[in-house]
């Protein structure tokens, strides 16, 4: 019986043989057939590394063609002031032993490029203030957000820092301050002093080693909780509204006024100070003891 060759083959093919007792042996085109596997395969592989040079190098690109790093320093003693005004975006302050202010910004462009550069970080420095603000288009929608991670030295007043579509997170300060955001969470964490914090959409928590006197605070969202945490010796006048949630106190308060039907609870904490108000429309109110320094 005569073995036909590979179909792969264009039918023009030499076959050799003899026969040999009424058999034929045939010698296939091995070669031939060898060569072209070798040039498929070393294609194959051409085209996958000229794919993975071509991710390499464009990926940087697409990197610096939508991300924009802002970072300067600035000098401010301790005891000064910083303000920080931002849209879309969320702000990161932590206090640290220097007397200067970091300052890092990250510019992010959904559309790329050029978007970035309508969106502008405008730096004033002054002997005892240092004030950021983020500068948008008027009448232009540049979608761009620009994340902040603020240094500043530890004891200092934070006269203003907001945001509209982000959170305020503040941490290791010793001073109080000002915060504000409408869609996201305002935190203070293992901090002093006197700090007012607002939100619309989010929650709102305030740990705190100390207060001090000073102005009335004012702990506010409109949906979402708020965690307020003070020493055990805090003395204050606490103002309560909360219209569709609870509210509980690990401190020790002396009720002076309760409403029951509006939700209202007034109350001192020790012997009564300065003015604390706490609000909220959809959440849950909770006051923890927090550990003094």
């Amino acid at each position: 019986m005569v073995q036909q060759p590979d179909e792969d083959f264009d039918g023009d093919h030499k076959l050799s043989g003899s026969h040999a007792g009424g058999r034929m042996n045939v010698t296939r085109p091995e070669v031939r057939f060898q060569h072209r596997k070798n040039l498929h395969r070393y294609g194959r592989t051409a085209a996958r590394m000229l794919l993975i040079l071509l991710a390499v190098l464009c990926a940087p690109l697409r990197d610096s063609a939508s991300d924009q790093v802002f970072e300067r320093t600035y000098p401010l003693q301790g005891g000064g002031s910083f303000l920080l005004e931002n849209v879309n975006g969320s702000v990161e302050v932590d206090g640290w032993d220097r007397d200067e202010v970091e300052v890092r910004a990250v510019k992010v462009a959904r559309n790329g490029s050029p978007d970035l550069s309508q969106v502008q970080i405008e730096v004033e420095n002054h002997p005892s203030q240092v004030l950021v603000h983020t500068r948008y288009p008027r009448g232009e929608g540049a979608e761009v957000a620009v994340e902040y991670h603020i240094y500043v030295p530890s004891k200092i007043l934070l006269s203003n820092v907001e945001t509209v579509n982000g959170s305020v997170l503040v941490h290791g300060i010793d001073g109080g301050g000002d915060l504000r955001s409408v869609n996201g969470n305002v935190e203070v964490l293992k901090s002093a002093g006197r700090f007012s914090a607002k939100t619309t959409n989010g929650n709102v928590r305030l740990e705190l080693s100390g207060l001090g006197d000073g102005a009335p605070m004012n702990v506010e969202t409109v949906n979402g909780s708020v965690v307020l945490g003070l020493p055990s010796g805090t003395r204050a006048n606490l103002n309560v509204l909360n219209l569709n949630g609870e509210f509980s106190s690990e401190l020790p308060v002396t009720p002076t006024l309760t409403s029951a039907g509006a939700r209202t609870f007034r109350g001192k904490l020790g012997v009564g100070g300065g003015e604390i108000s706490v609000r909220t429309i959809n959440g849950t109110i909770r006051l923890i003891r927090q550990p003094s320094v």
